[in-house]
């Protein structure tokens, strides 16, 4: 619906954008037999790590987050981006008040941290916590110092947890249903929640912030946002960026 809407928008005839279903192991030999007239490819789990290794010519975001969810057609070869980090930014950005350089905490550490990581680096943040249930962040606060963040690390059963998200300007969640349905006491805490999750909406943690009167936005906010990167890759020219965003509204029903 978004691609669609945008092709149509920009008045580019005979442009389609159609579904493959493609695991990650499969995903090279896929984009190998590309036909000529294909472009590009929106890549989701579990491809985002293959789209990376395969491609010849990777942007520096996206290797430091390790992933790609976007591979175009360059020459003999494919090209590999993360506008996931675009997503995010827009995301944030959508809250209308957040101060210059936010404190965030982080919810979960797993592949989705990092293009949060990157996004709240691009918006000037210096210092961001991430937090999970073992102790497994290591590549995570990698990635965040490779974009020159501090980045602090908590168990989620850690009473200081609760005073790092009090203190933050934003909160998110990376944390899939319903693993967070034992987190809400700390969703209550927040100034701000970026949910990441957008369907089924409103999430648990949507939902919880909303009851408590906390501005939210959720992740078909960062879907819209990641989506104008990758129509500016594949077409060279400027996002028609009201049309998807009526496109994505209708196709979700709110």
């Amino acid at each position: 619906m978004l691609h669609g809407a945008a092709y149509t928008a920009l008045g580019l005839v005979g442009w389609t954008y159609e579904r493959i279903d493609c695991d990650g192991e499969r995903l090279p030999f896929l984009v190998d037999a590309s036909p000529e007239h294909r472009i590009g490819y929106s890549v989701t789990m579990p491809g985002k790590f293959a789209a990376l290794e395969h491609a010849a010519e990777v942007s520096e975001r996206a290797r430091i987050v390790g992933s790609a969810n976007t591979l175009v057609r360059r020459g003999e070869g494919w090209f590999a981006d993360c506008t996931d980090i675009d997503g995010v930014v827009g995301a944030l950005a959508a809250f209308g008040d957040l101060p210059p350089s936010p404190s965030a905490v982080i919810l979960g550490v797993g592949g989705t941290s990092r293009p949060v990581l990157a996004g709240l680096a691009h918006l000037g943040s210096t210092r961001v916590v991430l937090a999970s249930r073992r102790d497994n962040a290591g590549p995570a606060i990698a990635c965040g110092e490779q974009f020159g963040l501090r980045v602090a690390s908590y168990l989620l059963d850690d009473s200081r947890l609760l005073d790092e998200i009090e203190s933050a300007d934003v909160l998110i969640n990376t944390v899939p249903e319903p693993g967070v349905g034992d987190l809400v006491h700390l969703v209550r805490r927040a100034r701000r929640l970026f949910d990441v999750l957008y369907d089924p909406w409103p999430t648990t943690a949507g939902s919880v912030a909303a009851a408590e009167g906390t501005p939210v936005v959720g992740g078909d906010v960062m879907l819209l946002n990641q989506a104008f990167g990758q129509v500016e890759l594949f077409t060279g020219l400027p996002a028609p960026k009201s049309a998807m965003a009526t496109a994505l509204s209708e196709a979700l029903g709110r």
